[in-house]
Order: structure tokens, then sequence, then C-alpha cells
């Protein structure tokens, strides 16, 4: 068996933390970024590492940055999380999505 490099190791367990996060089954996730579950689950587990091109398309099908799952887990809040994702939309997602949260947000505070 091939030895596990420490940075393998965290990269796995990072992507591993953010797909259960997006609510991903490592079947569904793997079909989504056009590998085998048996090379994603070697992946999370830190056995192979990861190429930049998958690390390109894990973050983008995750909306997240590079920086979530190649530096350590920082501790953060939920707003924090909710930013990183706002941050990582193209211009039109993000007039969707804040058109979508304005919207939202007059809805909570119209008196009923």
């Amino acid at each position: 068996m091939m030895e596990k490099k420490q940075i393998d190791i965290q990269v796995g367990q990072n992507i591993k933390r953010e797909r259960e996060k997006a609510g991903y089954t490592q079947e569904r996730f793997s079909e989504l970024i056009g590998i085998g579950p048996k090379n994603l689950s070697a992946i999370e587990r830190g056995v192979v590492g990861i190429s930049l091109s998958l690390l390109l398309r894990i973050t983008n099908l995750l909306g997240i940055s590079t920086d979530t799952l190649l530096l350590p887990k920082k501790q953060t809040n939920e707003m924090d999380d909710l930013i990183e994702k706002l941050q990582n939309l193209s211009p039109h997602q993000f007039v969707i999505a804040k058109k979508t949260i304005y919207t939202l947000l007059e809805a909570f505070y119209t008196p009923d």
C-alpha cells in the first residue's frame, strides 16, 4: 500500500467535509466531478492526491475557494460560509442571489 502524504490526508478530509456539508453522496459527487466513486473514496481517505483540474472542478461545484480544501480548517461561522459562497458566484449568479435574498428578507420584515 502506498504511503499517505499529510497534505493528501488533509485535502481528502476537507473534500469529504465540504461534500457532506453540501449534501452529496460519494456516488453523486463523483459523478458530477467526473471520477469514479472508488477514486473519490481514495482521495477522501488521503490514499491518493488530486490534480489541479480536479481541484477546480470540485471547488466550482461546491462554490468554495481552493483555500477551503488546501488549508487547514479555520474556525468559521455560518455567516463566513455564506459570504464565501456568495464571493465565488459569477457576477450573473450574484445578481440573482442578491435579488432572492433581498426578497426573502423583505418577506421576513413584512407586518402580518
